[in-house]
């Protein structure tokens, strides 16, 4: 059976890269070759960008009314949710997710362009007063011009939504760049782009590495915006290239999330949120809550509820709604847990369970439990992407808060507590663009 092959999709039509490249794609679950995608090189990044660019100054996307746009998004989202379990499986066979959430993810990702549809035409300006009576003053939102929107391959229908659709709602045209590491979802979904009307150019779909695409594309002095998720040494690289040419950036980086668990909180509650921070996705997560900061007089009791409930976890094909933990994307990731383990484990840390890969086909790694017994240790610092769960203790609050802090991270957080006071307070003062309290990732 020959392996499925995938198209970039440039400037209106699906297409080889022009030097010919191929790449190959490996299914996670078993190391299988199961699919090939074209690649990127600086003449393709070149075509988009050009495609781009005459994108907004045709009439047919330039021109086009706010309501307009609106209902082109709404077609996207319309095909988006009939081709989510599709979508979801191709996902989940390039990049190992689990299909429970690749399938669920993608269904309410049309939602999302939903939203946006409905913002296309609600973007107002205002009347501004002058004191000067022969003189009328208004603003008036325009299109930002070309967005390069680059997206990482751990959730990709998701982030390139919150891209893509407001980029689109503004009238922008966007190249799309999925990671070359699992770029077959972004790939298949350019053919919903296709088959919702978008007119030629206003969005391309390209992937690449570095050399060849990322860097041409976020260097090219016709980008106006670029839009990144990813990690933090790739940002540093992003922000030099767009500085050249004056574009306006947004990013969205890794994390080491805390989790703040005191003394008064429910220990079951807390147990089942540490376990879906860090083992759902198989800890591939850019909010994963992989910092545990425990108060000192219940970690024992914690350790063992955790242990308990991992006991029960099911590692395996992703494709079989009965997993818990799939396999991680790349077979490098579970070298960079291990080295990091064994860093952590000379420093003192304990290993309470797994700790190493599984032995069979594909890349699985066991969910792992580290009790550090300092803030350096390493653990602790490294973003794992991966199923690992690292807990120390505090014995006060403001302690607890003062470690919260102590990260060049700050995407997400968690506070288990029963008393609200300390919920507010302790939320208002961690420094991090979102805090669950009571839950985690929901």
């Amino acid at each position: 059976m020959t392996n499925p092959h995938f198209q970039l999709y440039i400037d209106g039509s699906f297409c080889e890269g022009a030097g010919g490249a191929v790449m190959h794609s490996q299914n996670p679950a078993d190391g299988k070759t199961w699919a090939s995608f074209a690649c990127t090189d600086k003449q393709d990044v070149e075509h988009a960008v050009v495609a781009a660019k005459r994108a907004l100054d045709n009439p047919e996307w330039r021109d086009m009314t706010q309501t307009s746009r609106g209902k082109l998004l709404f077609k996207l989202a319309d095909l988006i949710e009939q081709h989510a379990g599709r979508l979801g499986e191709l996902e989940t066979q390039d990049s190992g997710k689990l299909l429970a959430e690749t399938a669920t993810q993608t269904k309410y990702v049309a939602d999302y362009y939903r939203y946006y549809a409905g913002l296309a035409d609600k973007m107002e300006g205002a009347v501004l007063p002058i004191d000067k009576p022969d003189m009328h003053v208004f603003t008036k939102r325009m299109p930002i011009g070309v967005v390069a929107a680059v997206v990482p391959w751990n959730a990709q229908m998701f982030l390139s939504a919150t891209k893509l659709g407001p980029a689109l709602a503004a009238g922008c045209s966007v190249i799309l760049k999925a990671s070359e590491i699992a770029p077959i979802p972004m790939l298949e979904f350019a053919k919903l782009i296709d088959q919702a009307g978008f007119p030629d150019g206003v969005v391309s779909v390209i992937t690449g590495d570095a050399e060849n695409c990322s860097i041409p594309l976020t260097r090219h002095p016709q980008v106006d915006r670029i839009a990144f998720t990813g990690g933090p040494e790739t940002a540093r690289h992003v922000v030099r290239n767009s500085a050249e040419n004056f574009a306006l950036t947004t990013l969205e980086l890794g994390g080491k999330s805390p989790i703040l668990v005191f003394e008064d909180a429910d220990l079951d509650s807390a147990a089942n949120g540490l376990i879906a921070a860090n083992f759902g996705a198989s800890g591939q997560s850019c909010v994963a809550g992989s910092r545990g900061l425990i108060h000192r007089s219940i970690l024992p009791e914690l350790i063992a509820r955790i242990k308990d409930k991992a006991s029960g976890i099911v590692v395996g094909d992703p494709l079989n709604t009965a997993t818990h933990v799939g396999p991680l994307c790349t077979g490098a990731q579970i070298d960079r847990i291990v080295d990091t383990l064994d860093k952590a484990q000379s420093q003192g840390a304990t290993i309470h369970f797994g700790g190493a890969p599984l032995e069979r086909d594909g890349n699985y790694m066991a969910p792992t439990l580290v009790e550090c017994p300092s803030e350096d240790t390493e653990t602790l610092h490294i973003e794992m992407f991966g199923p690992v769960m690292s807990l120390i203790p505090f014995d006060t609050e403001e302690e607890a808060i003062m470690m919260a802090n102590n990260s060049q991270f700050g995407l997400g957080s968690g506070v288990f507590t029963q008393n609200i006071a300390r919920a507010h307070r302790v939320s208002d003062r961690i420094r991090s663009g979102i805090c669950w309290v009571n839950t985690y990732r929901a």
